[in-house]
């Protein structure tokens, strides 16, 4: 018996998915702490700079990241898989 070398399209969607979302994760993670580390530098940071440290920032961006990245996933596949 031989194995399909072609990936189903539950497996192609799959992996669409899980890419976009690592990928928004990463991109937006580290905007987010560049964005915090600039604001920190300031001559006169922001109190909400003060208040949230990069690392907090970084993994607020990394959230929004995955979640933006898996609606654009289901977004550029819709028509394809559903």
């Amino acid at each position: 018996m031989q194995k399909n070398p072609h990936p189903s399209k539950d497996h192609r969607l799959l992996f669409i998915i899980i890419f976009c979302a690592v990928s928004g994760a990463i991109l937006n993670s580290s905007a987010a702490w560049a964005e915090s580390t600039t604001c920190w530098q300031a001559e006169n940071p922001s109190l909400q700079c003060l208040n949230k440290p990069p690392v907090i920032s970084a993994i607020e961006g990394g959230m929004m990241g995955i979640m933006a990245g898996t609606g654009a996933a289901l977004g550029a596949v819709w028509k394809r898989f559903f």
